[in-house]
């Protein structure tokens, strides 16, 4: 194969002295992002997961007991939002405290 002469009009790529360096460097930063960003769909995920299976534990149990169908509802529909809502207050206070390690780091 030929290698192909490169434009006049393309832009150069930035990598000076320590190409190789660079190019990892800017590998491994997105490669970070991109991980980052699955696990905090994978926690909420988990989170919708947990949910709704404690909610369905709530309504199979009532109905087991004989409970009133009304208040199975009620209670599993209750019990299925705090569970969510805790989920999220818990992801929001991991991401809060990962920044809050990431900026102490940083200072030292």
């Amino acid at each position: 194969m030929s290698r192909r002469r490169v434009s006049r009009d393309q832009l150069p790529l930035g990598f000076i002295k320590n190409a190789d360096a660079d190019l990892e460097r800017m590998i491994e930063a997105r490669v970070a992002a991109r991980a980052e960003a699955d696990a905090l769909r994978w926690r909420f995920r988990l989170v919708i997961i947990e949910s709704v299976m404690i909610a369905s534990l709530v309504l199979t149990a009532g109905a087991v007991l004989g409970q009133p169908t009304a208040l199975v509802l009620r209670s599993a529909a209750i019990v299925g939002a705090g569970c969510f809502l805790t989920g999220l207050v818990l992801i929001g206070l991991t991401g809060a405290a990962g920044r809050l390690l990431a900026r102490l780091r940083r200072t030292r």
